[in-house]
């Protein structure tokens, strides 16, 4: 496979040597924190790191196989619409204010699968999914205000991709790659539009990048990748880093709506890329998820 998709792999060692020790040693006692597919990798990760500084953490995933006392779990199959309702359903009847929700379920299916529910695979799960849940959780996040975060683990693979409404890959010849990198565009935009929308609820809203961390995610999803930069991947703590910066900083360190790349705002369309422009299609983008979704505005 051609990692040419993909932004050249920049080493944690030399970011992190700017990085400030004690921006990590914030204590988040009595805060609720979800994290979703955090069976394994970012997720699990972050979860760790969220709990290690007295976070309690509900980690939403496909199935139980993670049993720790620390941690909440829920089975929730992300790329299921009504699955997600479901948990929202339950989970919103414990009335508790959610103070930091992470957005960090995602999958790169090569081939076309389309779900029970009719949607194409990566869609559902990467942005589908990614939007029901937020959405559904927004009360209960609300509740956190003003110290309220949603933070949407994304990719630099969207670099690549304009913002499209082709939400399912339309084109016969379906390339997962492609689609994995357009899903990710859709999540750094659909993170400017929350932050807009909701700007007087007291909710920080923020996208990042991980850099290449070698979980079990990128084993399968891009094994040339993972063994041609075995290595020089990062490991999950240092992917799951900069989440858990975001978790801990002051909001007013923070711009809601921006995009983050080890500890720091990064941009969000590379210099002469046609990508720039794109992000006005996301009106039509949120009214096509609202509809496919069936939740209300």
């Amino acid at each position: 496979m051609s990692t040419s998709h993909f932004q050249p792999i920049i080493l944690f060692s030399e970011h992190s040597k700017k990085f400030k020790p004690e921006d990590m040693q914030t204590r988040i006692n009595g805060k609720n924190c979800i994290v979703t597919g955090a069976n394994s990798g970012l997720g699990f990760a972050t979860a760790e790191g969220l709990a290690s500084r007295g976070a309690t953490v509900y980690m939403v995933c496909r199935n139980k196989e993670r049993e720790k006392l620390r941690f909440l779990n829920s089975v929730c199959d992300l790329s299921s619409v009504s699955e997600i309702k479901s948990f929202a359903s339950r989970f919103s009847s414990k009335d508790v204010p959610i103070h930091i929700l992470v957005n960090n379920a995602g999958l790169l299916e090569h081939k076309r699968v389309t779900t029970s529910e009719g949607f194409e695979l990566n869609f559902s799960v990467n942005v589908l999914g990614t939007y029901s849940i937020t959405e559904l959780m927004l009360p209960l996040v609300e509740k956190a205000a003003p110290d309220a975060r949603v933070i949407t683990v994304s990719s630099g693979g969207m670099y690549t991709a304009p913002l499209t409404t082709d939400l399912q890959y339309s084109d016969s010849n379906f390339n997962g790659v492609d689609q994995y990198a357009r899903n990710k565009r859709v999540q750094v935009a659909l993170t400017e539009k929350w932050a807009e929308t909701y700007k007087n609820k007291g909710i920080g809203f923020y996208s990042m990048h991980p850099g290449w961390a070698e979980t079990p995610g990128v084993a399968k999803s891009l094994p040339g990748l993972s063994e041609r930069l075995s290595g020089n991947l990062r490991t999950g703590e240092e992917g799951a880093d900069t989440i858990i910066w975001l978790a801990l900083q002051p909001k007013e360190k923070l711009v809601s709506g921006a995009f983050y790349f080890d500890r720091a705002e990064a941009p969000k369309h590379l210099m002469f890329s046609a990508t720039g422009g794109s992000h006005v299609l996301i009106d039509s983008v949120v009214d096509s998820l609202r509809s496919l979704s069936a939740l209300s505005s």
